[in-house]
């Protein structure tokens, strides 16, 4: 009988060779019992007061029934095969006369759509305004040292989407397990390590990113499907509220099916499809700052003496705070141990930041976006001749125009030390020892509206006493965070179609539909399966 046995606990020092003494004692039954074992599921417990923090397993294993009490086998699972999901067919379909399906955008969803298209043989043709791996990392380093900045090619716009330059986390509360691990296959397939399906908070770090995402669009193009670089999508046409064709770069290119997952920071995109007058809503969304304080500290807060065990790693902090009298609700959010904090911009004189961090999370430094929501009803109607729906985006520009222009024109990062912000003085200057250089000292309630920076003040001091963190001397707030998520979403149906276009299929961070890598690429095997749809039903 194949089963797993959750919640089985090990020190950290613990061996393979160890699992099956942990488990027989467990169960109550012989070494001669227990065969095949496989640890399938892997996190850290480190809740319990002057206790070593210890690793909390999941493992499948044989066992023989006869040789189990009935107590031992309320514990265990019967392992039962994961489905496929049932809308990928596992025969190749034929195009025929109808056009090439198309994909816009190789971020995650993008990529995802593209590689289940091309494994049943639609041989999708997918679109991407940036560059490559290897020349967009190029532009990006000479962004950053020289401030030169093409708008097409960028931290947010190029190959492998705005995640390429993150911390790469693979955490992801679905329960859609089928997709779930189809995403993840398909990366290990390219190259991931194989730990990401075991790791209860996985993550793959930009230099891995940017090794397995060419390989990525390598399996599209090897699977029969197009990809082609420095190409924008600039319009959608229909005919009987049915797609009929896009332009890209000038070039009309006929299409029935358009998979459009271009990112949240693609506001020309939606510009463009309000033009076009297919449906948008606004949705809330979040602005903040993203704080840096040394890692040291997080490590000593989250393991205590225990940091320095080396298979304890870089330690990481997930904090909320909800709404209070007078105050929003603030959270943090893509957190990045052992990380740098970067500037960020798509747009010349805009700016904005985030954070990433490499593989082995390696730097002195931790940070995290602390975020304060922002509703549809705060943003201030601009009354200047286009759709309100769009005011979300004018909201997020002005903040981030306020930030290139008073960090110097340059895009230098505003930052100001923790206990300025808190105090309300005068920005003193910055700490030397800091992972971004290109900062210029700031007081950042010159960039955010008050009531997230009152927010923001009367939350992070609770929020850092939740990881014992008490001094702010080496504190540092960047601002601004705006680019979370999206304040717009392209409304769909039950079938994956835009509610206005029928073959247009929203999809992604942009379209409102997920919050990070993995929920994007899930949402992007959704988005191939409607399409696949279109081409199966009888």
């Amino acid at each position: 009988m194949r089963v797993r046995l959750h919640q089985l606990k090990a020190p950290l020092d613990y061996k393979e060779t160890d699992l099956i003494s942990i488990i027989v004692t467990q169960l109550g039954c012989t070494d001669q019992s227990v065969s095949g074992l496989k640890v399938v599921r892997r996190s850290i417990d480190a809740r319990q007061r002057g206790k070593a923090p210890c690793f909390v397993l999941s493992v499948e294993m044989t066992v023989l029934d006869q040789r189990l009490s009935r107590r031992a086998k309320q514990l265990l699972e019967v392992v039962v095969e994961m489905p496929s999901p049932q809308s990928s067919p596992t025969h190749s379909i034929i195009l025929g006369q109808r056009p090439q399906p198309v994909v816009v955008g190789a971020g995650p969803a993008g990529l995802m759509a593209a590689v289940a298209l091309a494994e049943v043989g639609l041989k999708p043709l997918l679109f991407e305004r940036g560059e490559a791996v290897k020349e967009r990392r190029e532009r990006v380093k000479s962004f950053w040292k020289d401030g030169n900045l093409n708008e097409e090619s960028n931290t947010l716009f190029g190959e492998g989407g705005a995640g390429l330059f993150s911390d790469g986390k693979l955490t992801s509360r679905s329960k859609d397990r089928p997709r779930l691990r189809r995403f993840f296959e398909t990366l290990i397939r390219c190259g991931a390590p194989a730990d990401i399906l075991i790791d209860a908070e996985p993550h793959l770090g930009s230099d891995q990113l940017s090794e397995i995402v060419p390989r990525w669009r390598a399996l599209i193009t090897e699977l029969g499907g197009e990809v082609r670089f420095n190409h924008r999508l600039e319009q959608v046409e229909t005919a009987t509220g049915s797609l009929s064709a896009i332009t890209v770069s000038g070039q009309r290119i006929p299409a029935d099916h358009c998979v459009i997952a271009t990112g949240h920071s693609a506001r020309d995109i939606y510009r463009m499809l309000a033009d076009s007058e297919i449906p948008l809503e606004s949705k809330p969304f979040a602005i903040g700052v993203r704080l840096e304080l040394p890692q040291q500290a997080i490590n000593q807060a989250q393991w205590k003496q225990w940091a320095d065990h080396p298979r304890l790693g870089a330690a990481s902090f997930r904090l909320t705070r909800r709404e209070e009298m007078g105050f929003r609700p603030c959270y943090t959010f893509c957190m990045c141990p052992g990380g740098m904090v970067i500037s960020c911009a798509s747009s010349h004189g805009m700016l904005t930041t985030n954070g990433m961090s490499m593989f082995h999370r390696n730097t002195p430094f931790g940070n995290a976006a602390f975020l304060v929501p922002v509703r549809p009803e705060d943003i201030p109607l601009s009354n200047d001749g286009e759709t309100a729906v769009l005011d979300g985006f004018k909201f997020q520009e002005n903040i981030e125009q306020a930030a290139f222009k008073l960090g110097g024109g340059e895009y230098g990062v505003p930052a100001c030390r923790l206990d300025d912000f808190l105090n309300g003085t005068n920005p003193s200057p910055l700490p030397e020892n800091r992972s971004l250089q290109n900062a210029v000292p700031l007081d950042i309630r010159q960039i955010l509206p008050a009531y997230i920076c009152d927010t923001l003040a009367h939350s992070i001091p609770k929020m850092l006493k939740q990881l014992s963190v008490s001094s702010y001397e080496e504190v540092l707030l960047y601002a601004a965070e705006t680019r979370s998520s999206s304040p717009i979403r392209i409304p769909r149906n039950k079938n994956g179609y835009s509610t206005g276009v029928y073959g247009l299929i929203p999809c992604g961070e942009g379209a409102g539909y997920a919050g990070g890598i993995v929920s994007a690429g899930i949402d992007g095997v959704k988005a191939a399966e409607t399409v696949i749809r279109s081409f199966t039903k009888s």
